[in-house]
């Protein structure tokens, strides 16, 4: 047949081919890719034994019967090796709704590996859905909210050489982090040379803020210093920094958090921003200078690279809080088992 075969081996390994159904005796030629074996190998008989292999001996062997060489197999031939456990994260972004898991060999394989995802709650096997979008991704709905049953996900990866699997539990409060807050703004205050007005919005994969309100962290600081000064505010989306250097280019940014459980968000975007300043003095001249100008007003311009927070949970100012509130009527909950 014209079709060749697809024969994966073991990075390392040895390599025997066979050629099509050909007595192992026969008198064969063997070509890879249309040229001459360089690789280290030996023939025996109608077999071609590659030695050590590894990437490079990656190609489309053909076989050849002597001595009138009519083409007698095509063999597509993989080198890689067997998936290790591979490494897994589950974070729920938008509670109560559900969560999503992430998975990632951290050896390549270098042949196609598959993975198989199971999720447990409470002995009964959950619905996975595959991300659209990460092919490493899954979302999972929670079944019920407030559940003190743990979650068990495991992921197996599986290819032609091998399989490896993990398994990860966790209850539902120790994996809520929210996206970080979005369209951070930093405005001066006309006439005020110390303050600037900061606003955010909530994350909008927030399904519901009032029922499962969220607080934020802000930190800023000016660009000439490396020290933070850091706010805690409950519930609250807008703040006014009043001890702001005059004059001094200031770079802030924003974190999100469950009001009870879970940990915070990521950094949102930095914003960068310049206290008010007073229209600049002209200095009445006797020779001819330039007026002296103040600093050019720096507008808030998003920044792109995104400072790795700090896990706040260093932070002195928290403490781990059991969760107080529990929405007593669970009818107003039951949208979200609707929701796709």
């Amino acid at each position: 047949s014209n079709r060749a075969s697809i024969q994966y081996e073991r990075m390392d390994g040895d390599v025997t081919m066979r050629c099509g159904s050909l007595d192992s005796d026969a008198s064969v030629t063997w070509k890879v890719n249309g040229t001459d074996v360089k690789a280290h190998h030996r023939e025996e008989g109608s077999r071609l034994i590659l030695m050590e292999v590894d990437l490079s001996n990656n190609g489309l062997y053909s076989c050849f019967q002597n001595p009138n060489g009519e083409r007698r197999d095509q063999i597509n031939l993989r080198i890689g090796t067997s998936p290790r456990e591979p490494t897994v994260t589950c974070r729920s972004n938008t509670y109560p709704k559900g969560f999503y898991c992430s998975w990632h060999l951290q050896h390549p394989t270098s042949i196609p590996t598959d993975f198989d995802v199971t999720v447990l709650h409470n002995q009964e096997s959950l619905e996975v859905t595959r991300d659209v979008v990460h092919k490493n991704r899954c979302h999972v709905l929670f079944p019920e909210v407030f559940s003190s049953y743990p979650y068990r996900v495991n992921v197996t990866a599986v290819n032609a050489l091998g399989k490896a699997s993990t398994t990860i539990t966790f209850e539902e409060i120790n994996i809520v982090k929210p996206d970080p807050p979005e369209r951070v703004v930093a405005t001066p205050i006309p006439s005020n040379v110390r303050r600037l007005e900061v606003t955010w919005n909530s994350p909008s994969t927030w399904p519901d803020v009032e029922i499962f309100p969220l607080k934020y962290f802000l930190r800023y600081r000016p660009l000439i210093r490396d020290q933070w000064q850091h706010v805690e505010l409950t519930d609250s989306t807008a703040h006014t920094i009043t001890d702001a250097y005059a004059g001094k280019e200031y770079i802030i940014q924003v974190a999100a958090k469950d009001m009870e459980i879970g940990t915070w968000s990521d950094w949102s975007v930095a914003v960068h921003a310049t206290p008010w300043m007073d229209k600049p003095q002209q200095i009445p001249f006797t020779t001819e200078q330039e007026p002296l100008l103040a600093h050019p007003t720096y507008h808030h311009r998003p920044q792109l690279l995104n400072p790795t927070p700090q896990p706040l949970s260093a932070h002195p100012t928290y403490h781990h809080r059991p969760q107080l509130f529990n929405p007593t009527p669970s009818a107003t909950l039951s949208p979200f088992h609707l929701s796709p």
